[in-house]
């Protein structure tokens, strides 16, 4: 989800972040290796900021190879522009990233998948939406055309932000069984010029490493966390 249009035109007055020069330091034992759960599969995204209050940080997609985690990239990151929240108590309109385990049920953009691409892709075109409307019984899903029962001015559409959504990962914060007023359109796209709504944001580039990387069969989920706290991303 993005920011709405008037608070969007100001963040788009603001510089990116330059991209780190390195990998931030930490353990020796892998992340994924620390984490209480990483929901069972062979491929963990995780996004991790400092504080709940940190509206940057980093991405790192990891491959679990005979038992072993081993880092297969990392990128620079942003978070909502009010910062992380606890997912399960997170509240619409708040400007917050969701922290939390989540799966990946499919991919979405402007552009073409890249080269390589598994993970089940939908190409936007003009009649692309996501339902944002508490009052609808499309609420937090993709939508073409508009159902009736789905505001405009509570949704997005998709072709309105070529930047963002050139490619984007949808997480299943609050997708499977939704509950209307937590949060809709959560997913993990391609840098803006500033903060989100809610999303995790990475560079292009990095979008289309990790989709070309992403492989269904080895179940992968997004973790989303800081790096201590009652939100650090070991305790998910």
């Amino acid at each position: 989800m993005l920011l709405p249009a008037a608070a969007a035109l100001i963040l788009a007055l603001c510089a990116p972040a330059p991209a780190a020069a390195s990998p931030p330091a930490g353990s020796r034992v892998p992340l994924p290796s620390r984490m209480a759960d990483t929901g069972g599969g062979d491929q963990l995204i995780t996004a991790q900021a400092r504080t709940p209050r940190a509206t940057t940080g980093t991405v790192t997609w990891w491959q679990r190879h005979n038992g072993r985690w081993r880092r297969a990239g990392w990128a620079t990151a942003r978070f909502g522009a009010h910062g992380l929240a606890e997912g399960r108590t997170r509240v619409q309109g708040t400007s917050t990233t969701p922290t939390g385990l989540y799966d990946l049920p499919f991919a979405f953009g402007i552009a073409p998948a890249p080269p390589g691409t598994t993970v089940p892709y939908r190409r936007v075109d003009a009649d692309s939406w996501w339902c944002e409307d508490n009052a609808s019984a499309s609420y937090n899903r993709w939508v073409a055309p508009l159902p009736p029962d789905c505001a405009a001015a509570e949704s997005e559409r998709l072709a309105d932000h070529p930047t963002q959504y050139s490619r984007a990962l949808v997480t299943g914060f609050n997708y499977h069984r939704p509950v209307h007023g937590r949060g809709a359109g959560i997913f993990l796209h391609v840098h803006g010029k500033g903060a989100t709504a809610g999303c995790v944001s990475v560079p292009a580039g990095a979008m289309a490493r990790i989709l070309s990387w992403v492989r269904p069969s080895r179940h992968p989920h997004i973790a989303i966390g800081t790096a201590y706290g009652r939100t650090a991303l070991t305790r998910y």
